[in-house]
């Protein structure tokens, strides 16, 4: 799992007005709170929060104002619903050797039987509990044959030492739908045409 390092600035001005201000000069407001501690209001430089945050659950390392350092993993990303950028982060102050829960991506592999079949994702992320430093990138699932109806549950993705299922084993996490086989308006419109040119 990778750690990125990043500087912080405690702020002192809230509200929206601030917010749009903190924006304005490419930074991000952001709060770090966790283990009982009051929350801490922060500011990161906008460009390297927007690297990090690429990698999901990416280990943060913090510099607050070059006077504490502090890890903490994304909890919560608000990002503006037209323009993709950073609006507001939250982060969960975390200790080595700490176990964590956090939602991993699945990304499946492989092809299904032939046929057109359908691979539905029931769940994007699949919630584990790990060791904060350790937090896997993502889990892989083979896919590869499998046949409409066919599903993979949580039990059934091998997860990697010292990381544990946070959801029930049974919860189906993909499974295989069959091709629906429709023939569409635009189809029957040209047939129809065909035989009336007939």
């Amino acid at each position: 799992m990778s750690e990125v390092k990043l500087t912080a600035e405690t702020r002192t001005e809230f509200g929206k007005g601030a917010a749009r201000r903190i924006r304005r000069d490419n930074k991000v407001p952001g709060v770090l709170y966790g283990h009982g501690s009051d929350p801490l209001h922060l500011t990161f430089p906008g460009h390297d929060l927007l690297l990090a945050l690429r990698t999901p659950n990416v280990l943060i390392s913090l510099d607050i104002d070059g006077k504490s350092q502090e890890l903490a993993i994304p909890k919560s990303v608000q990002r503006d619903p037209l323009k993709g950028f950073l609006e507001h982060v939250d982060l969960q102050l975390v200790k080595r050797g700490e176990q964590v829960t956090v939602e991993i991506p699945v990304v499946a592999e492989g092809e299904l039987a032939p046929g057109g079949n359908l691979l539905e994702h029931v769940l994007n992320a699949l919630p584990v509990e790990a060791e904060a430093t350790h937090i896997p990138e993502q889990v892989t699932v083979s896919v590869e044959g499998l046949e409409a109806g066919a599903s993979i549950h949580a039990k059934d993705i091998a997860l990697p030492n010292g990381v544990t299922l946070a959801v029930d084993e049974d919860a189906v996490v993909l499974q295989v739908l069959a091709a629906q086989a429709e023939e569409s308006e635009g189809e029957e419109a040209a047939a129809g045409e065909e035989s009336a040119e007939a």
